[in-house]
């Protein structure tokens, strides 16, 4: 990038108004639903900057997105059922990096692409749980979570169809999503500073798109506090629809 171009933190006046814009719409999608701001931003940002850029500002920002959201969707926390879920993940994650190694990772972005989108089929269709889920499902969960993590990033993805195959409380399945993000971004941006990839810059930008995320995530919220649970349902599998297609869409043209 020419450096008489710059105008902020290495960032040309196009690539930062289209960086902007794309925050504030994956603002908008995290306030509404609770997840779906990474995949967005890390999708759509590493068409123009690299990904070892864009991550660790998606992972910050997410982070400060959680942070915003925290003391509204606290009471609506299952505690025991993060706990479990947590657990899940902490033993799935070893299993995903060795997964990473052995394999590409624009293969297991496949094959996790395809098993959502088959989850959300039958969804769709309205498959439920009869009962409330057992710790043996909760943990389960949780090892796909981390699995999926450590594979292609997506580990949020299976703990959304759980709340929604498990017709849980919207409140609970947001609630539940945005602290569960939250204590997995924290850890992945650790990862990310002990890489040397937090650097100034990338604290600067993030800064800088704090400011429509903040904007976002609000509106998002207010509208998610006056939605149905119906419409809220809805939203949330054509996201996942979404997000699924676009990660074979960037595996395919990668």
């Amino acid at each position: 990038m020419d450096s008489a171009g710059q105008i902020f933190a290495g960032l040309d006046a196009p690539t930062l108004a289209y960086a902007l814009a794309v925050v504030f719409v994956a603002a908008l999608v995290r306030g509404y639903s609770g997840f779906g701001a990474s995949a967005l931003i890390v999708t759509s940002l590493t068409l123009v900057l690299p990904p070892a850029e864009v991550v660790p500002i998606s992972l910050l920002l997410e982070i400060a997105a959680s942070l915003g959201l925290l003391a509204q969707v606290w009471k609506d926390v299952p505690w025991r059922t993060m706990a479990w879920l947590l657990a899940g993940a902490a033993l799935g994650m070893p299993a995903g990096f060795a997964l990473l190694t052995a394999l590409p990772a624009d293969v297991m972005r496949v094959v996790i692409s395809l098993l959502v989108l088959l989850a959300c089929a039958l969804i769709w269709r309205g498959a439920r749980l009869d009962a409330q889920p057992g710790v043996r499902t909760i943990l389960g969960t949780g090892v796909v979570s981390g699995i999926a993590n450590g594979t292609a990033a997506v580990g949020g993805l299976p703990v959304v169809l759980f709340f929604l195959y498990s017709a849980a409380a919207i409140a609970t399945s947001r609630a539940t999503l945005i602290v569960y993000l939250l204590i997995a971004d924290i850890y992945g941006t650790g990862v990310a500073w002990m890489n040397d990839l937090v650097t100034q810059e990338v604290l600067l930008r993030t800064a800088l798109f704090c400011i429509p995320l903040f904007l976002g995530v609000w509106l998002g919220n207010r509208h998610f506090l006056a939605t149905s649970p119906a419409s809220f349902r809805r939203f949330t599998l054509i996201l996942l629809v979404f997000l699924a297609t676009a990660g074979l869409l960037r595996a395919a043209l990668v």
